[in-house]
């Protein structure tokens, strides 16, 4: 079963249920003002979501409408089989997320509303001076979005329903650095090197100040009246992890199997990093290894702008050799940007096309302060991982498919069905030689490694299993905060500051990292079905094409779809 038309094929006529789907899309845009800037839509560039208690109160009502009118619609074609199961598994759960209170304990160091009210302006187009109007309307609009944000953990605080806080204290850090003079909004304000009315110019920066001085007052809130209601607990327990696991993968596992074999799928690739750093170093520990490339001149860039040129060459390089080869890779789809990120928060991320390709997919670079020297080593698995054959070569391809889905199957996101197949991605590229090279083999082996360590990790503390032997000791107690940092110094090649704000991200966001990896197992378990299902007739580049065609979906409807 495929949910895409062979070339040349008739387009699918839109069923009752797409129609569903395309309105259930409108009212979401409604609802979320900001994904008309993830999206590419036309409409107010300005507004924000309301994530105020009453924001929160109608996005459920439109939950159980959306639900509604999803089970009384009548099924057409495998297509809608496939939309179907999505939207009610999507729905059902936002539905359960919000009963359980996680808008009102809505804390951590990387996504939040605080963070999306931010990090929206990355994506606003900024070269004319109609750009720049509609950043100063968003500007003017961020008080009332953190006083909404701020008011919905007021009433988690008031209710008992509170994050730990330690993920307080982080947020806290973090939207007060945004709040400082010269931080992100003063240069944001700035408009360098456009040409603007001095009275557009002086608008920017007045509401510049008052963005930054609305996140100054939820820093300010958190630290006085949201840190000292805050829970002592780093642990949210099993029945809220299963929810959020839930959320991440789009499939419920075993937790407990999945504990174990995170263990064991560690040991498996430390032994092997062990290996060809023997390879590489003789006598050399791991560690001593990535500090030896870390100085080898055939594997250093001297400066973010090159790092940024070196990352594009590499990318175009892939989609060059892919396009047609593994992959159906169209020429809207081959644009891909790498670009410098405005913020220093030293993370990687990719952002897709807008909905007609005007706007090409990105792969940012959020280089942190004070960095000027870039390993390439271990980056060559990233630009596969944030690229093409992953992230962008699957978001693009559910962007393209306008013939087949409806727009909500194409802009739908689950964390395991993504982040997995980008792991997966990094692996396929193992496959057709691509990291043969030993230190970049051991690159790519060592953001594995660090993906089954947080297997390990997030699933110990949050279910307080007993923590596995490591330098520091032979194991057995429960997980506590430098037992982890500790255990993922141990595990990953990472500055301190890195490791630290890795731990704190699953301290506070749990469920989400072990996606990466749980997601990658499932997608290589359904290629492997498949290849023993289909014996000689496999066909790998139509295996992925067919996967891909069906828009990013939970791991449960992918499986659902794949095995029909």
């Amino acid at each position: 079963m495929t949910d895409a038309n062979p070339a040349g094929a008739p387009e699918r006529t839109p069923t009752e249920l797409d129609r569903i789907a395309e309105t259930i899309l409108d009212r979401d845009v409604e609802q979320r003002p900001e994904l008309r800037i993830h999206l590419g839509r036309p409409g107010d560039r300005t507004e924000y979501a309301d994530h105020s208690p009453a924001g929160v109160e109608a996005r459920r009502a439109e939950l159980v409408r959306r639900l509604a009118e999803v089970e009384a619609a009548p099924i057409a074609d495998e297509v809608d089989r496939v939309t179907a199961l999505e939207l009610r598994r999507a729905t059902e759960l936002e539905i359960e997320l919000i009963d359980a209170g996680a808008p009102l304990r809505d804390v951590n160091n990387i996504a939040t509303p605080a963070h999306d009210i931010r990090m929206t302006f990355d994506l606003m187009p900024q070269e004319t001076e109609a750009d720049w109007a509609d950043v100063s309307g968003r500007l003017a609009n961020v008080p009332a979005a953190i006083d909404g944000y701020l008011a919905t953990l007021r009433e988690g605080v008031a209710s008992g329903t509170v994050a730990a806080r330690r993920q307080v204290v982080e947020l806290a850090e973090q939207t007060g650095e945004y709040a400082k003079q010269g931080g992100f909004f003063t240069r944001l304000a700035a408009a360098e090197g456009v040409e603007l009315p001095e009275s557009l110019r002086t608008e920017l920066r007045t509401r510049a100040q008052g963005a930054a001085e609305a996140f100054g007052r939820l820093s300010i809130a958190l630290s006085r009246e949201i840190q000292p209601a805050a829970s002592e607990d780093d642990a949210v327990g099993r029945e809220l992890y299963s929810l959020h696991s839930r959320l991440f993968l789009g499939a419920a596992v075993d937790l407990d199997e999945t504990y174990e074999w995170g263990l064991e799928e560690l040991a498996r690739m430390r032994e092997e990093q062990e290996s060809i750093a023997a390879g590489i170093a003789p006598g050399r520990s791991v560690r001593e290894t990535a500090e030896l490339l870390d100085r080898d001149d055939r594997y250093l860039i001297g400066s973010a702008e090159e790092f940024r040129d070196w990352m594009q060459a590499r990318s175009d390089e892939a989609v060059d050799a892919l396009a047609g080869a593994h992959f159906d890779i169209s020429d809207e789809m081959r644009r891909l940007e790498c670009r410098i990120a405005p913020t220093n928060e030293g993370i990687i991320y990719y952002t897709g096309p807008s909905d007609d390709f005007a706007r090409p997919g990105a792969m940012w670079w959020s280089v942190p302060a004070g960095v000027e020297r870039f390993s390439t080593w271990r980056e060559l698995t990233t630009v596969f991982h944030e690229g093409v054959p992953g992230h962008h070569l699957q978001i693009a391809t559910a962007t393209a498919q306008k013939s087949t889905l409806n727009s909500w199957r194409r802009v739908n996101w689950v964390s395991g069905h993504g982040e997995g197949w980008a792991l997966y991605a990094e692996k396929f590229m193992a496959e057709l030689g691509w990291l043969d090279e030993p230190a970049y083999r051991f690159g790519m082996l060592d953001a594995q490694r660090m993906r089954a360590a947080r297997v390990v990790l997030d699933l110990g503390v949050h279910l307080g299993k007993p923590m596995p032997a490591t330098e520091r000791g032979p194991g057995g107690q429960v997980w506590n905060y430098d037992d982890a940092l500790a255990f993922m110094h141990e595990n990953v090649n990472m500055d301190p500051a890195s490791v630290r704000f890795e731990v704190n991200r699953y301290f506070g966001w749990p469920g989400q990292a072990p996606s990466y990896k749980i997601g990658q197992r499932i997608w290589e378990r359904l290629r492997a079905e498949a290849e023993a299902r289909e014996g000689d007739a496999f066909d790998l580049r139509e295996w992925h094409t067919r996967a891909l065609r069906l828009g990013t979906v939970g791991l449960d409807t992918l499986e659902a779809a794949l095995s029909r």
